[in-house]
């Protein structure tokens, strides 16, 4: 696997650095791109003698101020490529700046595959797994986790090697560690033989998916859907495993529906509504009829991901699974009675308890409410109103995506959080990896 030495995040002036949306900058006081775990301790070293704090990013999709310094800001560029495929173990260790994308498609070329994928493979691996990102699965969970064991190195620069083995109580927590724990350098993955997936997409109306969404669930390995506000119209989508054979999307048929419908004249309805909210409702009637249904079977990483290329903001909460339907009937309530126009669908998905300390499935079955807005859109108040429905009901916001809760509230919703500061405060005494954002999310 090649060097990557492109980022869709983007740097602009000396060392001045916005996320993928715009809505984060920073301007840290210098960029590093260490090309080894040895380098990268130097770098750490250097900044601590220096009173710098340290943040690595990756391709800059997080919402948040995760990765934002004044420091120092690591760059994974150069720490990139599969280190080693284990077909015994079934694991691959991978470096910590590979973009998902180089992953996927390396582990397809030799016949293995991740188990589960979130909606995009644009992040690094340690970006995505860091904040948590998830796709949607009746028994498979986020992509972390299928780690199977870390490499960090920590404020002291020394590099740390953790497993369910090694360092278990580090492990336990660090699989989600927000950048707090240290610089992730390689991720050790579950993975398997590679496999075919049937994807399903059919319209349907709300009062029907959400009357059905058990259902929907139990019978399919991974169900999710979107709802267009201002109509009662929504787009479902069903994977499940297949024997084949592969029937993938058609060239034409592909680009206009996943190119044209969903990028480039989502973008021009997108700025049509921005520019003239009145329109939105009727251009989301018409929106939500466009798409048709469509059947088709590919690889994974082709099934579970698509292009997304109209820039957003984004909240997201985790749920109880079973106060989902509720939740999503309440949004739908407060916008139909509220002066607000949404331009982009609301989307739900689902994932199964896991035994990571800081994941928003931690420790109960989950389903997610996922809120956005076209970039540049004043969004506060449409925020606001969706994350006073998602709090009523326990919800832990995305690491990754914008929400204005804060330590008092998250060690509430986590049973766990407190094993996760106390590591923390064990391996980062000093807050060497701290932020403004970690502080209130995490505490000091």
């Amino acid at each position: 696997m090649t060097r990557n030495r492109t980022s869709t995040a983007t740097t602009t002036g000396v060392n001045a650095w916005r996320n993928w949306a715009g809505n984060v900058t920073a301007r840290p006081a210098r960029v590093v791109s260490p090309a080894s775990a040895e380098e990268l301790a130097g770098a750490l070293r250097r900044a601590a003698e220096d009173g710098l704090k340290v943040k690595a990013v990756g391709t800059g999709h997080s919402f948040t101020a995760t990765a934002a310094t004044d420091g120092v800001l690591v760059r994974p560029e150069l720490l990139t490529g599969i280190r080693e495929i284990d077909r015994a173990a079934g694991t691959v260790t991978v470096a910590a700046g590979t973009p998902l994308k180089r992953l996927n498609t390396a582990l397809a070329r030799e016949g293995l595959s991740l188990t589960n994928m979130g909606d995009i493979m644009e992040q690094t691996v340690a970006g995505a797994t860091s904040t948590g990102t998830h796709g949607t699965g009746r028994e498979s969970a986020s992509i972390a986790a299928q780690i199977r064991a870390l490499e960090i190195v920590t404020a002291d620069g020394s590099l740390l090697r953790c497993s369910a083995r090694e360092n278990a109580e580090v492990f336990a927590v660090a699989r989600i560690g927000l950048g707090a724990l240290g610089v992730v350098t390689a991720i050790t993955f579950a993975v398997e033989p590679v496999f075919l997936l049937t994807a399903r997409e059919e319209p349907m109306a709300f009062d029907r998916v959400t009357a059905e969404f058990d259902q929907h669930v139990a019978e399919n390995e991974h169900f999710e859907f979107y709802w267009f506000p201002h109509t009662g119209n929504c787009n479902t989508k069903r994977n499940n495993r297949s024997a084949g054979p592969a029937a993938p999307l058609g060239r034409v048929s592909g680009w206009f529906d996943d190119e044209f419908l969903s990028n480039d004249l989502f973008r021009v309805t997108c700025s049509l509504g921005r520019a003239v909210p009145a329109t939105i409702p009727a251009i989301a009637k018409l929106s939500s009829r466009a798409l048709s249904a469509r059947v088709y079977t590919d690889l994974p990483y082709k099934v579970f991901t698509s292009p997304r290329r109209v820039r957003f903001v984004e909240m997201e909460y985790a749920l109880p699974r079973e106060a989902v339907v509720g939740a999503l009937r309440e949004v739908r309530a407060m916008v139909e009675r509220s002066p607000l126009r949404v331009s982009f669908p609301v989307e739900v998905r689902t994932a199964p308890a896991d035994d990571i300390a800081l994941s928003t499935a931690s420790g109960r079955e989950s389903a997610y409410i996922a809120v956005h807005l076209y970039r540049g859109t004043p969004y506060r108040s449409y925020f606001t109103a969706v994350e006073r429905i998602m709090t009523a009901h326990g919800g832990r916001p995305h690491w990754g995506k914008i929400h204005t809760r804060d330590a008092e509230y998250l060690s509430g919703v986590y049973p766990r959080f407190g094993e996760f500061t106390a590591v923390r405060d064990r391996l980062d005494p000093d807050r060497l990896f701290g932020n403004d954002y970690l502080r209130r999310v995490l505490g000091d």
